[in-house]
């Protein structure tokens, strides 16, 4: 030392050391940085992709909406709000949430206000004599900040807080599984019932003319013009159709009842609708990419399953070094509480701690390995997740295109079936055909057109299971959104 005194540090100087000792250990923090893992994928779903429209336009995220259905629309709104599973989903969030504002909290000290008072006699006339004049009474006063706090030279904390935000971003993934789930059992059901509400429209017009076609049969009957076999046909044909439509109604209700469960109204009441009247959602364009996938919100959730074991690592990795940690307590102490907070009556400490691991017969190492085997878990989970995804969204895409193709044929055999029972009907009325033609033309008819209903449900079916495996839709993700696990915020 030659004496000269120090030179306080200039602002920039301050910020630039600070900042060098931010970086210093940043840079020791142990354990492997998150990457993610490189999955072998196909560019593109393939073949079913490429049959595909080229100008289909970009879903939205309110998919279900394509529909055009205001009442399928409030009970999404409805379900989105009420839903058990839902709610549940939401408060695993706020969970998560304190556990990371937990986990940050350890970067920084504790501090913590303690105050105590007493009052206390020793005895006169112990064995050790008192020096003249001792009060047998004493009283103390003692009032003092302490703090506690641990250095995080190895990053320990900056990897729990690191696993503990990739945890809380995949309850936020899993709460959307939930919610894309819901939304697609909600439109499924609701076309299940839309499909019961058409059969019903479709098996009361049969059943109307399988009833004026009965009162025709009866009159020509009462004037000998046809046997009571033809009566009897037409009474049975009536009384088949009466069965079918209990049937289609009692399953309508059940549907129903479903959809004020998944909603969460328990007296819902859904006014009658048309299959037939429901617009077909488009097909996704061609050369669809896979990286759409990164959408899904169950591929989210394992990528940030993934992050949060990847940093686990690090935590249990800091365990081998050295803990150090800073006490301090700043305070006054006195005998009369009038003279606490004098001068005279402060006290303080500064204490530093060092914890040096020697030996633990492995325990730490073991702690290393459970991590290690953990994140392995969370890896091979990860890509299963988005193997499986690739493969439904080729599945789904392939059941659009092949029901959008049944569905086209099956209305095709309804329209000939519907021509085939007005000219078995003109030919019974002329007397050129038996009734029981006219039956089997009527029940061909209602057969093939129950059938057209429901392809077309199901082709309206596979749309949403097409918008559930994209993960609500096919629009290209918006620049600086969707960030992967421990990425910087915008």
């Amino acid at each position: 030392m030659n004496g000269k005194p120090m030179r306080a540090l200039r602002p920039a100087h301050a910020s630039v050391l600070a900042a060098t000792l931010a970086a210093t250990l940043a840079g020791c923090a142990v354990g492997p940085d998150y990457r993610r893992p490189e999955i072998a994928l196909p560019a593109s779903f393939g073949e079913a992709a490429a049959a595909a429209p080229v100008a289909s336009p970009a879903i939205e995220r309110g998919w279900w909406k394509l529909f055009q259905d205001q009442s399928l629309d409030r009970l999404i709104d409805q379900a989105l709000v009420d839903n058990a599973n839902l709610q549940v989903a939401a408060a695993r969030i706020e969970q998560a949430d304190a556990v990371l504002r937990e986990a940050g909290s350890a970067l920084f000290p504790e501090v913590d206000l303690g105050a105590n008072a007493s009052r206390t006699r020793i005895s006169g006339v112990s064995g050790t004599p008192l020096p003249a004049g001792t009060p047998l009474l004493r009283s103390n006063f003692q009032a003092a900040l302490s703090t506690a706090f641990e250095l995080d030279f190895w990053g320990k904390l900056r990897r729990a807080s690191e696993a503990a935000r990739a945890q809380a971003l995949a309850t936020r993934n899993a709460r959307d599984t939930v919610a894309l789930t819901l939304v697609s059992q909600i439109t499924n059901t609701w076309l299940n019932l839309r499909a019961l509400d058409a059969q019903l429209a479709v098996s009361r017009e049969t059943l109307a003319l399988r009833e004026e076609n009965q009162r025709i049969v009866r009159s020509r009957s009462a004037r000998g013009l046809v046997s009571d076999l033809d009566l009897e046909q037409a009474l049975g044909a009536a009384a088949s159709v009466r069965a079918q439509i209990a049937e289609l109604q009692r399953q309508r209700e059940v549907a129903e009842h479903q959809l004020g469960i998944l909603s969460g109204d328990l007296e819902l009441r859904v006014p009658q609708g048309d299959l037939r009247a429901l617009p077909a959602p488009p097909l996704p364009p061609a050369g669809l990419p896979s990286a759409l996938l990164d959408a899904r919100p169950d591929v989210r959730q394992a990528e940030s399953q993934l992050a949060a074991a990847n940093a686990q690592i690090g935590v249990v990795k800091a365990q081998h070094f050295p803990s150090i940690s800073l006490t301090g307590n700043l305070g006054s102490q006195s005998k009369e509480l009038s003279k606490l907070f004098s001068g005279p009556a402060s006290i303080w400490s500064l204490g530093l701690t060092l914890d040096l691991p020697l030996f633990d017969a492995g325990k730490r190492a073991a702690r290393v390995d459970q991590a290690t085997a953990q994140q392995k878990q969370a890896l091979a989970g990860y890509l299963q997740t988005v193997r499986t995804a690739f493969g439904e969204v080729r599945d789904a895409l392939t059941a659009a295109e092949q029901y959008a193709r049944a569905t086209q044929a099956q209305k095709e055999q309804m329209d000939a079936a519907g021509r085939t029972l007005g000219l078995a009907q003109k030919r019974y009325e002329a007397g050129y055909s038996p009734y029981l033609e006219v039956l089997d033309a009527q029940r061909s008819a209602n057969d093939s057109t129950l059938a057209y209903l429901r392809n077309r449900q199901a082709q309206l079916g596979a749309a949403v299971g097409l918008y559930a495996a994209l993960g609500g839709g096919w629009a290209p993700p918006v620049a600086g959104q969707d960030l992967p696990p421990g990425a910087p915020a915008p």
